[in-house]
């Protein structure tokens, strides 16, 4: 799948760049549960690979004096084959409002034993009240006996087609597995504050007075003062 001169055609790179990106984010999800890992960025760097980390506990991906870090770095160019990686660490500062960090959240709250409904509102209500606009959660599987079903939590306003979808939703997956089986959980957030394409605001207009012309209240005025003496000239004759 290369051309005669050993270079890689371009569908075939963007596809060896997409599968590697989803081997390092499978891999730091795995070694970041803890940290309330959120996603990795992987971008091309003159000097290296630059590698941003997005995580809730920002503390716990760097470690003692770096060393998580460091650990991370040598392994991601261990096991990845990445040229010089430098890891960036990006603290979420709304956790709530990120799908991938509520949806582990809560796979973890099932892990533990908690009621699938008490999980699902407990985990819409913190978003909901961490100020978005639209949230769906589907816990799917085994959940009350042998046969497969799902149940959906919902609140606000959630768009699911079109291009706001893609622009405006944020979605994540998790699984999770239990004695009765394996359990999926969706998580859909809409931000707060997104303009929709539909949304049409009409805006006032000030008219700018042209040099020359009167205010409008003394033409008013003028206008009144000539109907008076027109009155006048009529009750006179």
């Amino acid at each position: 799948m290369s051309t005669r001169r050993g270079v890689l055609k371009p569908e075939v790179h963007f596809l060896n760049r997409g599968i590697l990106k989803m081997q390092v984010d499978e891999f730091l999800a795995n070694e970041l549960a803890r940290a309330g890992y959120g996603g990795v960025e992987i971008i091309k760097a003159p000097l290296g690979t630059r590698v941003i980390i997005k995580a809730a506990r920002a503390g716990i991906v760097i470690g003692k004096h770096g060393k998580t870090v460091r650990d991370l770095t040598q392994r991601l160019q261990e096991l990845f084959n990445l040229e010089n990686p430098q890891i960036e660490v990006e603290e979420i500062s709304v956790p709530e409002l990120n799908a991938r960090v509520m949806a582990s959240r809560l796979a973890s709250a099932l892990q533990r034993g908690i009621h699938f409904r008490r999980a699902g509102y407990s985990v819409l209500r913190r978003i909901m009240s961490a100020g978005a606009q639209g949230t769906e959660i589907i816990i799917s599987g085994k959940l009350t006996g042998q046969r497969a079903k799902y149940q959906k939590f919902r609140a606000g306003v959630i768009v699911k087609s079109g291009e706001p979808a893609f622009a405006f939703v944020d979605e994540a997956k998790e699984h999770v597995l239990l004695k009765p089986g394996v359990l999926g959980v969706k998580v859909r957030i809409m931000l707060h504050g997104e303009k929709m394409p539909d949304k049409v605001e009409i805006k006032d207009i000030e008219v700018q007075e042209e040099e020359g012309e009167l205010p409008k209240e003394e033409v008013e005025e003028l206008e009144k003062k000539e109907e008076e003496l027109n009155k006048k000239e009529t009750g006179e004759e």
